[in-house]
């Protein structure tokens, strides 16, 4: 497996487990941004860590290629986004804090006429 695979990997995992801990009835939707590194080793046959295997609910020495295919197994029912203010659990009441974005000042200087 590519080093770069197993790092986006290893992130969605690292988050897997923080929005796993959160009741189910307060977890937000699984979160779209595992569906690419997910999707990266579907195909790796290479066994996962004992400590992912059992987050993720599988036997010990269960591929990447099966812990891939159970994060991507969160979305088939789900029918809502998960915004980055709403991981790992939902936001409280409807109201987000706002940030204004403002404008910047345009900066020309390396293009010269």
């Amino acid at each position: 497996m590519h080093q770069a695979a197993r790092l986006e990997f290893e992130r969605v995992m690292d988050e897997f487990v923080r929005w796993h801990v959160v009741p189910e009835d307060e977890r937000s939707p699984a979160p779209a941004w595992w569906w690419g590194p997910a999707m990266t080793v579907v195909d790796d046959q290479e066994p996962m860590s004992r400590a992912w295997c059992v987050e993720l609910g599988l036997n010990e020495g269960t591929s990447f290629a099966d812990g891939a295919r159970t994060i991507l197994a969160l979305f088939v029912e789900q029918t809502s986004l998960t915004g980055p203010q709403d991981f790992p659990s939902k936001a409280e009441g409807a109201d987000h804090e706002v940030r204004e974005l403002h404008p910047q000042p345009l900066d020309d200087s390396a293009f010269q006429p």
